[in-house]
C-alpha cells in the first residue's frame, strides 16, 4: 500500500506557564505544534504528534516536511525498517534529525494496525495489557518538605511509584528528601530519583549513598552522559542502578556503548527520540545484557500511546512514565490514558495506537497546514 500524502497541521496552544526548580527556570506558555497525517492510496491515515511536552516544534516540522516527506512519498507503507535505515543518511553533517524521524515512524505504526485492524500491541507480539507506571512532577519544591508532601498526596491518590525531581536542591537537602519520602510511604511506593545531569561526581556519590540507604530502585542521570569516568565510578561503587540517559542526543549507538562497556545498570529509552522501532531495538538489545530499558515520557498523547504499546510487548520495562500536571503534554484526543482502579493503565483493543483524535479540538487550534 503507497503512502500518497503527508499533512501536517499546525496547532497553537497555550499552556501556561509552569514554574519549574532547576535551570529552565519555566516550561509552557504559548508554543505550535503539529499533528501529523500520513494517508494512503486506500484512503487510511497513520497518525502521530511532534512536540515535546510544550516545546515549541515548528524546527522538527520543517525537517519533515523538507526532508523526510519526499522521501516516503510512494514508499510502501510497511517500510518502516527501511526508513529506519536511512536516518542517518538524511541526517547528513549534524542535521537533528531523530526527534523528527520519530513520529513520522510511529504514524507508520499506527497506519500498520490500522490496515491490519490490530493494535500495535499485537503487531509488535505483546499480550501485556495492563501497564504499571509511576508519577512524577517536574521539580517544583525548594525543601524536602515540599516533596514530602507529594509523595503523600500521590500514595493518597493511588499511586504506587514516585519518581523525585530534586531540580537545584542542594545536597544536603537531597539527602533530607529522599529520608524524608522513604520515612513517609514507607515500602507503599516504589522510588526513583532523576536530576537531569546536574550532579558533579562528589555530589552524586553522596547522594547514591542515601539512594542506597533508602532502597531505591534507581538513580537517573546523575551526570552528564558525556562523563564517563564519573558513570563508572557511581556504577562501581552504588548499589541502586544507575539509569541512563534521556539526554536528546542518547540514541541507539550511545546506549550500545554504554551496555558494551558495562557501566550502568539500566538504560533509558522514549519513542520521542527512537520511534517505536528503534526503542523495540534498544529494549531487546539491553535485553541481551541482561538489562532492564525503562521507558521515559515521550511528550505528547500519541507518543505517550506509542510507548505503552512498546511496554506491552517487552520483559524488561517496569514502569510507564506518568507525568504531571498532564496539561502540560496531553492534548488532541479524544480518549486519553485513563489509570484504572488498580492503579494501572489499561490498553485498549482499538487498531493502530487506539486514539482517536479530537478533530474540533484541532480544528480550533489550527493555524496552518502543510500538504
Amino acid at each position: 500500500m503507497k503512502i500518497t500524502n503527508v499533512e501536517i497541521d499546525i496547532i497553537e496552544r497555550d499552556t501556561g506557564d509552569l514554574e519549574v526548580k532547576d535551570e529552565r527556570f519555566n516550561i509552557g506558555g504559548k508554543t505550535k505544534q503539529g499533528v501529523l497525517r500520513i494517508k494512503t492510496s486506500e484512503g487510511f491515515e497513520g497518525n502521530s504528534f511532534i512536540g515535546d511536552q510544550a516545546a515549541n516544534s515548528l524546527d522538527r516540522i520543517q525537517i519533515i516536511n523538507e526532508k523526510i516527506k519526499p522521501l516516503i512519498i510512494g514508499m510502501d507503507s510497511d517500510n518502516r525498517e527501511w526508513l529506519w535505515s536511512q536516518v542517518e543518511n538524511i541526517a547528513g553533517h549534524g542535521l537533528p534529525i531523530h526527534a523528527s524521524w520519530a513520529p513520522i515512524d510511529v504514524a507508520l505504526w499506527d497506519l500498520a494496525g490500522k490496515i491490519l485492524n490490530k493494535p500495535v500491541y499485537r503487531l509488535l507480539g505483546g499480550r501485556n495489557t495492563q501497564i504499571s507506571l509511576y508519577a512524577t512532577y517536574p521539580p517544583r519544591h525548594n525543601n524536602s518538605l515540599g516533596f514530602i508532601e507529594e509523595a503523600k498526596e500521590l500514595l493518597s491518590e493511588g499511586y504506587l511509584a514516585y519518581k523525585i525531581h530534586p531540580g537545584n536542591l542542594s545536597v544536603k537537602e537531597t539527602i533530607k528528601t529522599i529520608d524524608g519520602v522513604r520515612n513517609a510511604v514507607g515500602e507503599k511506593m516504589t522510588l526513583m530519583l532523576d536530576r537531569n545531569h546536574g550532579y558533579s561526581l562528589n555530589e552524586a556519590l553522596r547522594i547514591g549513598h542515601s539512594l542506597d540507604e533508602n532502597l531505591f530502585y534507581w538513580f537517573e542521570d546523575p551526570v552528564d552522559p558525556s562523563n564517563i569516568r564519573a558513570i563508572k565510578r557511581l556504577n562501581n561503587t552504588l548499589i541502586t542502578p544507575i539509569n541512563m540517559s534521556d539526554s536528546a542526543t542518547f540514541l541507539i549507538k550511545e546506549a550500545a556503548n554504554f551496555l558494551g562497556e558495562n557501566i550502568i545498570g539500566m538504560i533509558r529509552g522514549t519513542t520521542r527520540k527512537l520511534g517505536i522501532t528503534g526503542l523495540i531495538k534498544l529494549c531487546s538489545m539491553a535485553e541481551s545484557f541482561g538489562i532492564n530499558c525503562e521507558i521515559g515520557l515521550a511528550g505528547n498523547s500519541l507518543m505517550n500511546k506509542a510507548n505503552l504499546h512498546v511496554i506491552a510487548s517487552v520483559n524488561n520495562n517496569t514502569f510507564f512514565e506518568y507525568w504531571r500536571p498532564e496539561h502540560i503534554h496531553q492534548w488532541g484526543v479524544q480518549n486519553e490514558i485513563e489509570i484504572n482502579t488498580q492503579g494501572k493503565i489499561l490498553l485498549n483493543e482499538e487498531p493502530g495506537l487506539g486514539t482517536k483524535l479530537d478533530e474540533d479540538w484541532i480544528d480550533f487550534h489550527k493555524i496552518d497546514t502543510l500538504k
